[in-house]
């Protein structure tokens, strides 16, 4: 076959490469960059989505060594799954029965990732990027970001957001903290770079922007 878009091979040969990838995470000591190799393939090939959801649920279910390091990494990398794409509803309502039948046991790590994962899955909608290595440092630590504002006329704010967190949702943040509540005028958060500054769309995720950056 072709290559594809970024040199892509066939789906089965994709989806091969990637089951590969997660037999290795097993043994990775950092993971990080082999779990966002995943997820841009995902994000590339979108049909693979579904694929490597049922694979890591498999993964997770009776593994050899619960609570082990493969378990673990396994875990995260559903987690960061979770933030970033959804799976088709069969495959959601497939992957809510394995979330739930882990929940079961809640004093567990396993049962907390299974939680986290279960309420990511309610607000995400799909991203432009996939999460930078920091995102993903965090998410495996089922933690928030912080995000460093910088505001005229200000000291910078350090605002913490998750993977959901949209433009607007900081600036309301921002406008309160800085007792501008009353104020008429408008608001709005703006991506500086070298070579041009922008304003970020209110709905655009801050995570996506800080990948951007990376």
């Amino acid at each position: 076959a072709a290559p594809g878009p970024r040199g892509y091979t066939a789906l089965r040969d994709e989806a091969v490469k990637l089951f590969n990838s997660l037999q290795q995470l097993e043994s990775e000591r950092d993971p990080v960059p082999l779990m966002q190799g995943v997820l841009q393939t995902c994000l590339d090939l979108p049909p693979l989505v579904d694929e490597i959801y049922c694979q890591l649920v498999k993964q997770t279910t009776e593994p050899p060594a619960p609570g082990g390091q493969g378990d673990l990494h396994y875990w995260q990398l559903l987690t960061c799954m979770s933030c970033t794409f959804l799976p088709s509803p069969p495959v959601l309502r497939f992957l809510r029965f394995h979330l739930d039948r882990r929940s079961r046991f809640p004093t567990s790590e396993m049962a907390k990732y299974a939680c986290f994962i279960r309420e990511a899955l309610g607000k995400t909608k799909g991203r432009e990027c996939v999460p930078s290595l920091e995102e993903i440092l965090v998410l495996m630590r089922r933690q928030e970001m912080i995000c460093t504002v910088h505001c005229p006329g200000a000291p910078a704010c350090r605002v913490a957001i998750s993977s959901h967190t949209t433009a607007e949702e900081v600036a309301r943040e921002l406008v309160s903290r800085l007792g501008l509540s009353q104020s008429p005028n408008l608001f709005a958060l703006y991506e500086q770079s070298r070579r041009r500054e922008q304003p970020v769309g209110g709905t655009t995720l801050l995570a996506d922007v800080l990948t951007r950056f990376e």
